[in-house]
């Protein structure tokens, strides 16, 4: 199965190559990183006696959840080197800003054996802790192989996600006897890794490492920064439109129009953060076309700023730094049927929010938000009129403030009440920290 798996893997690659050579000459975005993926041009690194903890995040998401297991990492272990993988131009990116103590920030190889061996001779790591579901065959195969334990992290599993991988079921069994730990949100999770064929023995359920966030200074700094340059002080109330994807942000503009038509009180201003960096330009041209006077957060600060009807946030990794000043925030990639984004740093913010009806991503999280009343999810038959639907819940969130404030204290409470995922994650993972593996003589 191993061997059909990199068959088809290898001519996958072959058909793509024609994309990432256009993305790479037209947007630049699958050409990031693509030599270093063939684990050629790897950071210079100089293994010692030291233990090495190569923590694999795909994007942004996952690095900003590691970020306290890395901080704790460094209190317990102030001798261990720490390497980062991301798959993502952003999560590199990211990686680079927020880990700037790591050994090494690097893309993760594509999964042959020869690029997966390139990368493990010249870390030597001997440990590899996976964020969520990055399941890589050889990856994962190789790395025990090597004697490099192993830990999923926070990891999670959709509905959808367990039926497609219950075709493989064997293949997927064989998987997971190379893990040492299955780290696991919840219990439904962890149920979907055990059908699969992962021991009860190595899985435990230790919570969402997201519900544990943590501000840091620069994110407060960089509020601080957004505060000066984009709010006035006779401003009216700030939208957040956050994450969004293709063809959402027509949406959210049209309700933005129509939440201005009837606005009372000071007129709303909005932010809006696409999701994909790539689509910058073409949401600013969306923007643009609308009439709406607008300011894009990479151009040059201008008095003016604060006087801007529409801000675009084309910007990596500093969402978060602005969830503080709105007070409503709409959570993209949920009027499509892509499953949603994190609902969870704005509720962390205490803030409103509003989902559309596709939240499969994060299923169990907005269950429990909904149940306990703290955050608006439109139904599906609110797609009939994306628009208006959403106008219409952001004109009842600013007409009353009370209702606003009672659903951010409940997001924030739903936040509190599932706070504790770094110190189980981390008292599973000091064992395979401390211990240094038996390896082999020579590689």
């Amino acid at each position: 199965m191993f061997f059909f798996y990199s068959l088809v893997y290898t001519l996958a690659f072959l058909a793509m190559l024609p994309v990432f050579a256009v993305s790479g000459i037209v947007r630049g975005k699958r050409a990031a990183g693509f030599f270093q993926r063939l684990s050629l041009f790897l950071p210079a690194f100089t293994p010692d006696d030291r233990n090495v903890v190569w923590l694999h995040c795909v994007s942004v998401g996952e690095a900003n959840a590691a970020r306290p297991l890395v901080d704790r990492l460094h209190t317990e272990f102030p001798n261990v080197r720490l390497i980062i993988s991301t798959t993502t131009r952003t999560g590199q990116k990211l990686a680079k800003e927020i880990f700037k103590d790591a050994d090494a920030v690097f893309y993760v190889p594509f999964d042959w054996r020869w690029t997966v061996r390139r990368v493990l001779r010249h870390f030597r790591p001997t440990l590899l802790v996976i964020m969520e579901t990055e399941l890589w065959l050889n990856l994962i195969r190789e790395a025990c192989k090597s004697h490099t334990r192993i830990a999923l992290v926070n990891g999670r599993m959709s509905e959808r996600s367990f039926k497609r991988y219950a075709a493989f079921k064997k293949t997927m069994k064989r998987l997971f006897g190379y893990i040492d730990r299955g780290l696991i949100q919840t219990g439904a999770d962890a149920n979907r890794f055990m059908a699969l064929g992962m021991r009860a023995s190595k899985v435990k359920v230790t919570g969402n490492l997201k519900f544990d966030h943590s501000i840091t200074e620069t994110e407060v700094a960089l509020t601080d920064e957004f505060r000066a340059r984009f709010v006035s002080a006779d401003g009216g109330p700030l939208i957040i439109a956050a994450s969004t994807h293709e063809p959402e942000e027509r949406y959210v503009l049209e309700a933005f129009r129509k939440t201005w038509e009837k606005t009372r009180e000071a007129l709303p201003r909005l932010m809006i953060a696409p999701r994909h960096p790539e689509r910058f330009d073409d949401v600013a041209r969306l923007i643009e076309g609308s009439g709406f006077q607008y300011v894009r957060r990479s151009a040059a600060p201008d008095e003016k700023d604060a006087e801007a009807e529409v801000i675009l946030l084309d910007s990596i990794g500093e969402l978060r730094a602005a969830f503080p000043l709105a007070e409503i925030v709409f959570v993209g990639g949920s009027l499509i049927e892509h499953g949603g984004q994190s609902i969870l740093e704005p509720a962390a913010a205490g803030k409103a929010i509003i989902t559309g009806p596709y939240t499969h991503n994060f299923k169990a999280i907005v269950e429990e938000f909904v149940e306990r009343e703290a955050l608006i999810q439109l139904p599906k038959e609110a797609l009939n009129d994306a628009a208006a639907s959403l106008a219409a819940e952001f004109c009842k969130l600013l007409d009353r403030p009370e209702k606003r404030k009672g659903l951010g204290e409940r997001a924030r409470a739903a936040m509190n009440n599932n706070r504790g995922a770094i110190d189980r994650t981390f008292e599973q993972l000091r064992p395979l920290i401390e211990r240094s593996p038996n390896r082999p003589s020579s590689r």
